[in-house]
C-alpha cells in the first residue's frame, strides 16, 4: 500500500473526520473557555485568584456595600458587570453588580472613597465578537462541504475522482463457475492467455483486441463470465457501472473515465469492466444536442479517446456489457475499440443441465431427481432463472420440512418461475370453475392432437399469477430456434381450443380467451408480414421491423397499400375462422375425452401431461380411433441423447482441428 492510500486511510478512521459535528462542538467550548479566561475577572463566588504580586479577594455585593460603609476602602472602580476595589493595606475586592441600585455612587460620595469607571473591553474581545459570525459561516460552509465531497468524490463536487464509483478486486471465479456459455468462454480464452504471457503476442507482432462487448439477455451470466477471465488471469478487475459516470455537472463523467483508465494503467496487467454501457454509449445521432446529453456525449469521447491512447502491448483489456447493442455508437464498435463482441446467450439444453448442477453443488438433492425433465422444462429460460429455480425449490423443500430437495419441489418452482405465484387464497366460483376447466382442457386436447404442437407438461385450475385463473403448461421435446408453417398453424390451434372449448361444453363465451385470441391474430399476421406464409403478399415483406435485440421496442414502417391491408385483414379473419371450426370438430369428436379430463381437474385441480395422454389414448381405444398423440417414449428419450451427444462431440472434433 503507497503512503497516500495510508494516508488517506488514517484520515478516514480519525475521529474528528469521521465526527464533523461534535469537532466542531469542541472547537466553539474552547474558544469560549480561552475568552473567558482571558476577559473574565476570575473563578466563582469566594474563589482567589492572582494577579501578579496582588491578591484579588472576590466578595458579595452585600460584604462590599458594607466595606464602602466602614470606610475600609480608598479607590473603586467601576464597570458595566463588576466592581474591583482597593483599601488602604493593599487588598484588591472584587463583586458584581446588582443590578437597580442606584445609591452607590452616593454612599460612595458620602464616605468620600474615590472612584472612577473603566472599560470591561479589550482589543481582544472585541476583535473577537466581529469575527465570531464570520468563523460560524465558515466552520457551517466546511462541514457541508465535507459531507458533498463524501458523497461525491474528493475534490470540488467530486470532479476528477472516480474511487468510490470504482469497484477494484482480484476475483476467485473460475471458468469452472461459468456454466452453460461454452462457445463465449472459448472467445475469452485467449484473453486470458495475454494477460498472463503478454510478452508472447507482442513479440509475434499479434494484436490482441483492446476491447471486448459481451452482448446477451439479463440473467445470462455476463458479469460473471467477465469476472472468470480476471479470476483466470489473476489480474485486478476494476468494475464500474456506466450510470456512473453520469452526473447533473458537465465534465464530471469525463474526469471519472480519466481517473479509472489511470488507475488500471498504475496496475497493469488489468482488466476495466463497466456494465450496463449503453448509458454512456448510446448514439451520438440519436436525440436532442441539449441539457444531460452534453454530459453523456463529453463522457463517450473521453472514453473513446482513453481506449485508443493505450498501445496494443499495454495488457489492459476492457470488458463491457450490454443487452442494447443496437443503440450503441458505431465509433465505439470499430476495429481498435470493441474489436470483438462476444453472444453470451441463453443456454441449450445441455447447458441447462450444466447451470442446474452448477447451483445444486451447495443444495441436497433427492436421488430421485432427474435434471434432464427440469432442463426440458425450462427452455428459454435464462442461468439467473436456473439459479432462482434451484433457490425457489429449495425454499419449498425446508418450508415442507424435507431433508432434501426432491422432483416435485422442483416442478412447482419451474411452475412459479413460468406462470407465477399459486394464489390459493382467490377462490373463484363454481361456474367460473367450471369454465376454467373446459378452456384448459380444450388446450391441453389440441395440444396432444395435433402435428407439430408442443406437448403438454401439466394442465392446472389452480389460480397464478396477476390474472390467470389456470394455466396449461406446454414443453418442447428439443430445442428450437426456428419455426415451420405447420407448427405455427398447430400453435394457433391450441389457442383457439380454450374459446372453442367453452362454446362446446358450456354453450357460452367469455372473456379468458383474450390473450388467445390476441397471440394467434399476431402469429398469423406476421405469416403474411414478415415470413411470406400466404398467398395474400408471396414472397414480398410487408412491414421491416426494427426489433431491439431483447425483443422490446420494436419499431416497424409500413410499407403496404389500402387495399393489401383490406386483403390481409380478410385473410386472417377467414384462417381465424376456418381454424376454429376445426377446433370445434375436433373438440365434438373428442367429447368423452374432454369430460372425463374436467372430471379429473375438478377432484385434483393438476393434473400432469402422462395424464393427459392416459385420458385421450383410452378414448381413441374406445372408439377405434387412429391415436394422434405423440408420446415420448424412453426410446425417443434416448435418441435426443444421442443426438446431444454427437453435437458435442462434433464440437470437440472442431476445436481439436
Amino acid at each position: 500500500m503507497s503512503d497516500k492510500e495510508s494516508n488517506n486511510n488514517n484520515d478516514d478512521n480519525n475521529f474528528f473526520n469521521k465526527n464533523p459535528l461534535i469537532t466542531f462542538a469542541l472547537f466553539s467550548v474552547i474558544i469560549i473557555l480561552l475568552f473567558k479566561v482571558v476577559v473574565g475577572e476570575g473563578g466563582g463566588l469566594g474563589n482567589e485568584t492572582s494577579q501578579g504580586n496582588v491578591r484579588t479577594k472576590q466578595v458579595s455585593y452585600s460584604k462590599f456595600k458594607e466595606l464602602v460603609n466602614t470606610k475600609s476602602l480608598s479607590k473603586v472602580e467601576i464597570g458595566q458587570t463588576y466592581i474591583k476595589a482597593k483599601s488602604a493595606d493593599g487588598q484588591v475586592y472584587s463583586t458584581r453588580i446588582v443590578p437597580g441600585d442606584t445609591k452607590l455612587i452616593e454612599e460612595l460620595d458620602k464616605q468620600g472613597i474615590e472612584y472612577t469607571g473603566f472599560s470591561e473591553t479589550n482589543w481582544f474581545t472585541e476583535m473577537f465578537g466581529f469575527l465570531l459570525p464570520f468563523l460560524i459561516i465558515i466552520a457551517i460552509w466546511m462541514f457541508f462541504a465535507g459531507r458533498m465531497q463524501k458523497s461525491m468524490g474528493s475534490g470540488m463536487l467530486g470532479m476528477g475522482n472516480s474511487k468510490k464509483m470504482i469497484n477494484s478486486e482480484k476475483p476467485k471465479t473460475k471458468f469452472d463457475d461459468v456454466a452453460g456459455v461454452e462457445e463465449a468462454k472459448e472467445e475469452v480464452q485467449e484473453i486470458v492467455d495475454f494477460l498472463k504471457h503478454p510478452g508472447r503476442y507482442v513479440e509475434i507482432g499479434a494484436k490482441i483486441p483492446k476491447g471486448v462487448l459481451l452482448v446477451g439477455s439479463p440473467g445470462t451470466g455476463k458479469t460473471l463470465l467477465a469476472k472468470a477471465v480476471a479470476g483466470e488471469a489473476d489480474v485486478p478487475f476494476f468494475s464500474v457501472s456506466g450510470s456512473s459516470f453520469i452526473e447533473m455537472f458537465v465534465g464530471v463523467g469525463a474526469a471519472r473515465v480519466r481517473d479509472l483508465f489511470e488507475q488500471a494503467k498504475k496496475d497493469a496487467p488489468s482488466i476495466i469492466f463497466i456494465d450496463e454501457i449503453d448509458a454512456i454509449g448510446k448514439s451520438r445521432a440519436a436525440g436532442g444536442m441539449m441539457g444531460g446529453n452534453d454530459e453523456r456525449e463529453q463522457t463517450l469521447n473521453q472514453l473513446l479517446a482513453e481506449m485508443d491512447g493505450f498501445g496494443t502491448d499495454t495488457p489492459i483489456i476492457i470488458l463491457a456489457a450490454t443487452n442494447r447493442p443496437e443503440i450503441l455508437d458505431s465509433a465505439l464498435l470499430r476495429p481498435g475499440r470493441f474489436d470483438r463482441q462476444v453472444l453470451v446467450d441463453k443456454p441449450d439444453f445441455e447447458g441447462r443441465i450444466k447451470i442446474l448442477k452448477v447451483h445444486m453443488k451447495n443444495v441436497k438433492i433427492d436421488d430421485d431427481v432427474e435434471i434432464e425433465e427440469v432442463a426440458r422444462l425450462t427452455a428459454g429460460l435464462a442461468g439467473a432463472d436456473l439459479a432462482n429455480i434451484i433457490n425457489e425449490a429449495a425454499l419449498l423443500a425446508g418450508r415442507k420440512s424435507q431433508k432434501t430437495v426432491k422432483q416435485e419441489n422442483l416442478f412447482e418452482s419451474v411452475e412459479r418461475a413460468i406462470a407465477g405465484l399459486s394464489k390459493k387464497s382467490r377462490r373463484i366460483n363454481t361456474k367460473e370453475k367450471k369454465i376454467v376447466a373446459y378452456h384448459e382442457s380444450g388446450h391441453a386436447l389440441l395440444a396432444e392432437t395435433t402435428e407439430g404442437a408442443k406437448k403438454v407438461s401439466k394442465v392446472s385450475i389452480v389460480p397464478r399469477g396477476l390474472a390467470a385463473l389456470g394455466y396449461t403448461l406446454n414443453k418442447p421435446e428439443e430445442n428450437r430456434f426456428m419455426m415451420q408453417r405447420n407448427e405455427m398453424w398447430a400453435e394457433v390451434d391450441v389457442l383457439l381450443g380454450g374459446r372453442a372449448a367453452e362454446e362446446v361444453f358450456i354453450g357460452e363465451i367469455s372473456t379468458g380467451a383474450g390473450n388467445d385470441l390476441e397471440r394467434a391474430t399476431d402469429i398469423i399476421k406476421s405469416m403474411v408480414q414478415t415470413y411470406g406464409m400466404s398467398d395474400i403478399a408471396g414472397l414480398m415483406v410487408l412491414e421491416k421491423s426494427k426489433q431491439s435485440f431483447l425483443g422490446g421496442g420494436q419499431q416497424s414502417s409500413r410499407e403496404y397499400s389500402e387495399k393489401m391491408a383490406e386483403n390481409m385483414d380478410e385473410f386472417i379473419k377467414s384462417s381465424l375462422n376456418e381454424h376454429y371450426a376445426s377446433v370445434i370438430a375436433r373438440l365434438e369428436e373428442y367429447k368423452d375425452a374432454i369430460e372425463d379430463m374436467v372430471a379429473l381437474l375438478y377432484k385434483k385441480e393438476n393434473i400432469t401431461g402422462e395424464e393427459v395422454q392416459e385420458i385421450i389414448i383410452n378414448f381413441e381405444k374406445e372408439n377405434n380411433i387412429d391415436s394422434k398423440v405423440h408420446i415420448v417414449t424412453d426410446e425417443i428419450k434416448e435418441e435426443l441423447k444421442e443426438d446431444a451427444k454427437m453435437t458435442k462431440t462434433s464440437k470437440d472434433e472442431e476445436e481439436n482441428k
